[in-house]
């Protein structure tokens, strides 16, 4: 989420950025925010006014007692217990006002780059550049799973069987391949001086605060059931998603599936260098691509487009031949601080 002391000294650029994100339903968070802010801020003094008059009591009450004026100690012991009992109020608010902040914060977007189109939607992403000549031959091009099928290199049928429908089984040179281009992908990126990491294959819900609601985790990723864990949804590894949609009909079930594999190149780095990874990052996307002679384009997403947490983004898209149309490969984000 963006800084809560830029939002209290810009609102008006926080709202202003809300209207080019076409989120005019969440224009309210800003001005309910600050005043939480404003009554957190009032109850953090207070709390820190009677802290210090406690201690300042509770160091009396020693000197009374060491000179044998246990009356007044117990007068002043009976003051501290009354401070005892506001401060338990007052940091009751202090956690009830913290977290109405943090749950309004988490829905304001990141401030996005000045650069970034202004559109409502991926209809209004902007087209870069194209790398390479969308070609489409003259004879028939099959599916790719008819391809696969062909080398007896995927199994569906068994797949369905066994988990349902949105998982494969890929078997023989076909597997072999899938796993030659996720390593060739791998050294790629370490050659580009990327250390390689294998993460857990689940996570806590909490590792995804501020990054969606709990609504989207719900609808995208599989939940261990009596456990707070989560099958990861993306990750330089297997990845699982439930996917909804019709979005493999196109492929006939080898695409937008449960169960995947992908590499991911994350960077943190310091501010100044940020905006100079983010062109890295892209660029490194289309070489590997045209290293395969795979034509690409890239695409400015607009500011509708863009995910929440995201300042600017750039998707790489493959050319499919057999499709005649472009589709996402890679996409490739500056997140900023938030």
């Amino acid at each position: 989420m963006i800084d809560i002391k830029f939002l209290r000294e810009n609102p008006d650029i926080v709202k202003e950025n809300i209207k080019k994100k076409f989120q005019n339903h969440k224009l309210h968070l800003v001005d309910e925010v600050i005043d939480f802010d404003s009554k957190k801020r009032a109850v953090n003094l207070k709390g820190d006014e009677l802290r210090s008059k406690r201690n300042s009591l509770s160091s009396e009450i020693g000197n009374l007692m060491r000179n044998g004026k246990k009356d007044d100690a117990e007068a002043i012991k009976a003051e501290v217990q009354q401070i005892n009992s506001e401060l338990a109020e007052n940091e009751k608010l202090e956690t009830e006002y913290a977290e109405e902040i943090k749950s309004r914060m988490m829905k304001i977007p990141n401030i996005i780059a000045d650069s970034v189109p202004i559109g409502e939607d991926d209809s209004k992403n902007v087209e870069i550049q194209k790398y390479g000549d969308p070609v489409v031959p003259e004879y028939e091009i099959p599916y790719h799973a008819d391809i696969m099928e062909s080398l007896c290199g995927l199994d569906l049928d068994s797949a369905r069987r066994v988990a349902g429908n949105g998982f494969y089984y890929l078997v023989g040179d076909i597997a072999r391949l899938h796993s030659a281009v996720l390593s060739y992908a791998r050294d790629f990126m370490i050659n580009k001086g990327f250390t390689y990491c294998i993460p857990p294959y689940m996570i806590r819900s909490d590792v995804v605060d501020g990054v969606m609601s709990f609504e989207e985790m719900d609808a995208m990723m599989y939940k261990i059931e009596g456990e707070d864990l989560y099958l990861i949804g993306t990750s330089d590894s297997p990845c699982f998603r439930k996917e909804k949609g019709a979005h493999g009909i196109e492929e006939r079930g080898v695409y937008r599936i449960h169960q995947f594999e992908k590499q991911e190149m994350i960077v943190v780095c310091e501010p100044e260098e940020s905006w100079d990874w983010y062109d890295k990052l892209w660029s490194y996307t289309v070489e590997l691509f045209r290293s395969m002679d795979i034509p690409v384009r890239t695409l400015e997403c607009c500011s509708g487009d863009l995910a929440d947490l995201k300042a600017k983004s750039c998707d790489v898209e493959a050319w499919s031949p057999r499709q005649q149309k472009y589709f996402e490969v890679g996409s490739c984000s500056n997140l900023t601080d938030a």
